[in-house]
């Protein structure tokens, strides 16, 4: 709320009072069902009784997910200003899937966050079904493509089993996730397709690249930032890819031309047309460069670089809530863009509250429990690993759960210390 005080009345760089103020706002809604949570916590049967229903909508959400790949069940998403209207969806088969109201980062979240708890909870209980469970969670995981949340539970579910010495199991889940992993096919056509190397179109005078690539649904295209301190070589062509290299110069040095003419307001002639396309041409260096695929480059080329310009702007406040637009891609440097040095240390702040809360609290429960417990904190720590490339605490649908199940946790290690205190 300081930030974006600071950010509208003083700086100027929160554009729209009213968007300022709601976005402010939504993070104190997003926060506030940790308290109600909390306060329903009155007993372990009360603590059970709203996990398993926590894992009944994980059921639910999982077999939904496997309705929009396979059985045509519609999504509205809010990827786009465009779908955000609430257009009906029906994937294509090489869509990923996603969260109704919302987008495949978020639910790929939300199943990154329940599968440490699922696993808790299976060693807890020993009952198969909750395995299934996370199996049918992992699907939902892998089919929403998502790199860092892969990453991310990866090395959780990693920790998790291995800090408490279930070997086997964690055996058992390697294998399986290295065969969904391959089953599935599209995460690992994603992680494939991070680094590409591409031919690029280089102006020599002006310093202007096009990727030489074909965009389809079925590939992830190249962004134009390089990999720095890689290269690339380039091959010889023969006789016909050189004439198809040379015509792709020539539509493309028109292409230039007509637009240079266009911006000036000047109508060239067929002769004009044709000189201006040979000068452009013969500036034009086709090179192979290694690149990194449109979604890192639009975060190293674009969203990052804003959010640092924002927070030394005002590292203290940042530029204030909804300055830097509607994502960076990054929690940690969306915070200190919007909310500075100031915000972001006391957001952090309560989450280590939090995990330093339940974690003291573990040697004071059972053994099973304690599976449950380690397990909301690893889910914890998924979330702050995919943070690092997607505003997870900023996403509605991922923001209400975390601190719906962070309440519910909070309130159960909270019963050990009423119940010392008694």
């Amino acid at each position: 709320m300081i930030s974006y005080v600071v950010g509208f009345y003083f700086q100027n760089t929160i554009r729209i009072n009213q968007v300022g103020l709601l976005h402010a706002l939504r993070r104190i809604e997003y926060m506030s069902v940790f308290f109600i949570a909390f306060s329903l916590i009155d007993s372990k049967q009360r603590f059970f009784y709203y996990l398993k229903l926590f894992f009944a909508s994980v059921l639910l959400i999982g077999l939904y997910g496997i309705g929009q790949r396979f059985l045509g069940f519609p999504a509205v998403q809010t990827m786009n200003p465009a779908f955000a209207r609430g257009l009906i969806l029906y994937l294509t088969p090489e869509a990923r899937i996603s969260s109704t109201f919302g987008g495949h980062f978020d639910l790929a979240a939300f199943s990154v966050f329940a599968i440490p708890l699922l696993l808790g909870y299976f060693l807890f209980s020993n009952k198969k079904i909750y395995f299934g469970l996370f199996t049918l969670t992992l699907v939902i995981l892998l089919y929403t493509a998502s790199r860092i949340s892969f990453i991310a539970y990866v090395v959780t579910a990693t920790l998790f089993l291995l800090l408490n010495k279930k070997w086997r199991l964690w055996i058992l889940v390697a294998l399986l996730s290295a065969i969904l992993l391959y089953v599935t096919g599209d995460l690992s056509k994603r992680f494939l397709q991070t680094i590409q190397i591409k031919q690029v179109f280089v102006n020599e005078q002006t310093g202007g690249q096009t990727i030489n690539q074909k965009i389809n649904p079925k590939e992830l295209p190249a962004g134009g930032f390089e990999i720095p301190g890689l290269s690339a070589k380039n091959k010889k062509n023969t006789p016909e890819e050189q004439k198809k290299l040379e015509q792709q110069i020539m539509i493309l040095a028109q292409n230039q031309a007509l637009q240079e003419a266009q911006d000036q307001g000047k109508v060239l002639t067929q002769v004009e047309l044709q000189k201006r396309t040979q000068q452009i041409a013969s500036l034009i260096n086709p090179k192979n460069k290694i690149l990194c695929d449109i979604s890192c480059a639009t975060r190293l080329q674009v969203e990052w670089p804003r959010a640092v310009a924002a927070f030394t702007y005002n590292p203290f406040f940042g530029a204030g809530p909804s300055s830097i637009t509607e994502a960076t891609d990054n929690d940690y440097l969306r915070w200190l863009g919007e909310f500075g040095l100031v915000g972001t240390l006391l957001f952090l702040t309560i989450i280590f509250a939090i995990t330093k809360y339940v974690f003291k609290s573990i040697k004071k429960f059972s053994t099973g429990e304690k599976y449950l417990l380690g397990g909301f904190i690893f889910g914890l720590l998924a979330l702050l690993m995919n943070a690092v490339y997607i505003d997870v605490f900023e996403a509605s649908k991922v923001a209400y759960m975390f601190w719906l199940i962070a309440g519910f946790f909070v309130g159960f290690a909270h019963l050990n210390y009423e119940n010392k205190r008694k």
